[in-house]
């Protein structure tokens, strides 16, 4: 899948071109896995954002600290490296699709999905758009007459 992005574009996507993507239900972020780690999430009233950190005992001031997974991706979109919050069953079906990435190959993308009153963050493999092929039982000729 290949997306364009033209000039007057960037505007409506400014929401998926950031550090934190947010994207809507049916909107599809490009994505390639880097790293995830346990953290703990507060809200910082003096910074107005969510604020990650290591240890517990570095939580103090924060409100509604929480234990989150923290997934590190590199967001196509962005051209940069991009983070995503994730709860434990929305773990469990990042770890399905990134098994089947690993198996078939392809492409991951990130959404979210309304699931009762909730958003909930939601991953997608695009199968690989070209197909294996053995080149000991084809010839060059072939080859090239098939994908040219």
């Amino acid at each position: 899948m290949i997306i364009i992005i033209e000039g007057g574009d960037l505007k409506s996507l400014s929401h998926l071109i950031t550090s934190h993507p947010r994207p809507s239900e049916g909107e599809e972020v490009p994505i390639t896995f880097i790293d995830m780690r346990e953290v703990f999430a507060g809200w910082s009233p003096e910074l107005k954002r969510t604020v990650y950190k290591n240890n517990f005992m570095e939580t103090a001031g924060l409100k509604r600290v929480r234990e989150v997974i923290l997934l590190e991706v590199y967001n196509w979109l962005l051209e940069g490296i991009s983070f995503i919050e994730l709860s434990e069953m929305e773990l469990d079906q990042f770890k399905e699709i990134l098994d089947k990435f690993a198996e078939k190959g392809g492409e991951i993308f990130y959404t979210r999905k309304i699931q009762g009153q909730w958003m909930i963050n939601y991953f997608r493999l695009a199968e690989p758009r070209l197909q294996k092929v053995d080149v000991k039982n084809i010839s060059m000729k072939k080859l090239i007459e098939k994908y040219v």
